[in-house]
């Protein structure tokens, strides 16, 4: 499999681009976001993570920005009836983090905003990729990994939840005023999202 792409940014159009490698040139379907990032890049070298589609109809090369974007488009066509196009769309209008945020405070309408993606799809993403989204936060952040002792109050599963939302990017004394009134008992991914409610009102 195709990692990553490395070379020379030869074409940048808002659905694909074409990076030269060392005279092979290859087209990769690219994000909005993906083609902002490297629009003023024509003409250098660029690196884009990679995912190989391989269809009976046909081959497509798949190129990302980073490695959040890729790895939150694996986990989207993971979704029942999220294909690449509609993982394309979706990561066209959210970025990683906001995407994140968006499935772990249940925001189906910011996901259904996206070009082919319905309410029911939306939905579907967030049931499916919810419990997944918060493990992968604590899994991959090493600041969570370093603070999993902090405790707020004498709940660990508020101190989890405080983690989280400082890795999603809010500040701590915003986290804790979010976090304040919620009942200690209930589980993670239940206490994050009614954090999330407070935060984005």
């Amino acid at each position: 499999m195709i990692y990553h792409v490395y070379g020379t940014l030869e074409v940048c159009e808002p659905s694909f681009c074409v990076i030269d490698c060392q005279g092979v040139g290859y087209r990769l379907t690219v994000s909005d976001n993906t083609y902002s990032a490297i629009l003023t890049k024509i003409n250098q070298k660029i690196k884009l993570y990679t995912y190989l589609q391989v269809r009976e109809d046909g081959v497509e090369l798949f190129g990302f920005n980073t490695n959040d974007e890729l790895t939150s488009f694996k986990l989207l066509i993971t979704v029942s009836g999220v294909g690449p196009k509609a993982a394309m769309a979706i990561l066209s209008l959210l970025t990683p983090d906001k995407l994140s945020m968006a499935i772990t405070s249940e925001d189906t309408k910011a996901i259904a905003k996206a070009s082919g993606v319905g309410a029911k799809t939306a939905a579907r993403v967030v049931l499916e990729l919810k419990d997944k989204i918060v493990k992968q936060t604590f899994a991959s952040s090493p600041d969570v990994q370093s603070a999993a002792s902090v405790n707020v109050g004498k709940s660990s599963n508020l101190s989890e939840a405080l983690d989280a939302l400082i890795v999603l990017g809010y500040t701590r004394a915003d986290a804790q005023r979010a976090l304040a009134g919620i009942d200690p008992k209930l589980d993670v991914v239940k206490i994050i999202p009614l954090a999330l409610a407070k935060l984005i009102k």
